[in-house]
């Protein structure tokens, strides 16, 4: 469980964590309140996924415990994930769980498959404001998934959820040394408990397991139909499950000031996958929710937090599932909204900021948000942002290309500037005039780049004009990349 990315005095050391008690006592604490947290939530995913509440359980504890080992960003933690769950529903209703476990498996496989082949790298080219938008849609997501324990129900949960909050926010300004949210739902437990109160708890969400899960091979005949029924789902889960990781994990990174290793976290999160799928795991995914409450609540910062999430999950469930089923779902609503108000980005709504940032930028933090809260898919929400950046950013570069006439010893020289690309060359061969110059063009792009096949064949289109009238034209100006793409493209693109 050595982190190979950390330094000896860096915080989220496994060593170091160990070695030091104060440390070590945070991370065990963090793992708790991060399982307690986890557990109504996976069972909800269950029901949306159509699986029996032990399968998810039983995925989050074992993906949390193998993700600590093989994953690239310390303190995340993955487990059943709503995002997956929307995608191997319709699977789980048509085929069975025996072709889910197969899917997840194959999820598995391309996750790793995606990994060598460099796609974490990518990441990298998600603008700003597509992360401002998948973290404020993951604040509201997190924050309406609590309304439906707040709504028709005895209004004594009301003021356990204030008393909830009250001490989340209070008792960090008396003592850290224990994560607030431990001591809301240990309290609020023990105050249900002694006065006898009738509110919903967490045994009114599902069946814990009471048993160890066990090694499940998949029931499906090992034919071309069983590739075509899963593979369209496993592509699905392994793509949506390696988006939501690693803007998790670059979220973490952005909050904890230390990097992570994507590639590690992607083809980690197909090997927790795998070993989920090894004892009937339904697949996921980092859980951004518990995430946050790990990392920002709980203070933890290195891999032992989360093994001590999936093991806590596992050994509450299986040995005291009685006492856990007690927690009134008060106390965990109330740990979550605290999580969603926090995770919000204010900032980037109040309306000095509204005013400063290009109306281009706030397209796209809109799009991110509106698309995922439509879908209740953070990656499509995501997916839909960078696509709308793209676009804007295509835009705006297409109109910085320029181009300047001057007339020189009888020839007409055309100065083209600016980043010459399929956006901003298409219009490139309207600004000539074939009939009216003389026989003799020049045209400059020594002020340009030329960075696709598009503006090399818009080039072969000018000088065909101007061939087809007679006149011969130079191109002069070019050198490096711009140069060797003219050189190997020009005159081949039909």
């Amino acid at each position: 469980m050595h982190d190979t990315l950390s330094t000896p005095a860096d915080t989220t050391s496994v060593r170091a964590a160990l070695r030091s008690p104060r440390r070590l006592t945070t991370e065990a604490l963090a793992g708790l309140v991060t399982a307690l947290a986890l557990i109504p939530e996976v069972i909800s995913f269950a029901v949306i996924a159509g699986v029996d509440p032990k399968v998810a359980l039983y995925t989050s504890c074992i993906m949390a415990m193998t993700i600590a080992f093989v994953g690239g960003r310390p303190a995340m933690v993955s487990a059943a994930a709503g995002a997956t769950a929307l995608v191997i529903a319709p699977l789980v209703a048509s085929h069975g769980i025996d072709y889910l476990i197969a899917a997840v498996w194959l999820a598995g496989a391309l996750q790793i498959l995606f990994a060598v082949g460099g796609l974490a790298r990518l990441v990298r080219f998600i603008p700003r404001s597509v992360m401002i938008g998948f973290v404020n849609a993951l604040a509201i997501l997190i924050f309406s998934a609590q309304m439906r324990h707040l709504f028709d129900v005895p209004w004594l949960v009301y003021p356990l959820v204030v008393a909830g909050l009250a001490m989340i926010v209070v008792v960090p300004k008396l003592t850290k040394a224990v994560p607030a949210p431990l001591i809301a739902i240990v309290v609020l437990t023990g105050v249900v408990a002694l006065f006898g109160l009738d509110v919903p708890d967490v045994a009114d969400q599902g069946e814990l397991p009471s048993g160890l899960p066990t090694w499940m091979i998949p029931d499906v005949p090992l034919t071309w139909e069983t590739l075509t029924i899963v593979a369209p789902f496993a592509l699905g889960l392994a793509l949506v499950g390696l988006l939501e990781s690693l803007l998790t994990a670059k979220l973490v990174d952005d909050i904890t000031d230390t990097p992570s290793d994507k590639t590690r976290e992607s083809w980690g999160q197909g090997v927790a996958n795998m070993a989920g799928a090894a004892f009937g795991g339904m697949g996921g995914c980092a859980m951004i929710g518990q995430t946050m409450i790990n990392v920002k609540e709980g203070r933890a910062r290195t891999r032992v937090s989360t093994f001590l999430a999936g093991a806590f999950l596992l050994v509450l469930c299986v040995t005291v599932g009685d006492v856990v089923g007690s927690i009134p779902m008060a106390a965990l609503v109330a740990v979550m909204l605290v999580i969603a108000v926090t995770t919000f980005d204010w900032r980037s709504i109040a309306p000095r900021t509204l005013r400063l940032m290009p109306r281009s930028e706030t397209l796209v933090m809109v799009v991110t948000v509106v698309g995922t809260l439509a879908t209740h898919n953070l990656a499509v929400g995501v997916i839909g942002g960078v696509l709308t950046a793209m676009i804007a950013f295509a835009r705006r570069v297409a109109h910085l290309a320029g181009v300047d006439i001057v007339d020189e010893a009888g020839e007409r020289i055309y100065r083209v500037s600016g980043q010459l690309f399929w956006a901003s060359s298409n219009d490139l061969v309207h600004r000539f005039d074939y009939s009216d110059d003389p026989d003799s063009v020049v045209i400059d792009l020594s002020g340009a780049d030329v960075w696709d096949a598009s503006t090399v064949a818009t080039l072969d289109a000018v000088q065909g004009k101007y061939a087809a009238r007679g006149k011969r034209v130079r191109i002069v100006g070019l050198d490096g990349a711009s140069l060797a793409r003219i050189e190997k493209l020009s005159g081949r693109l039909g």
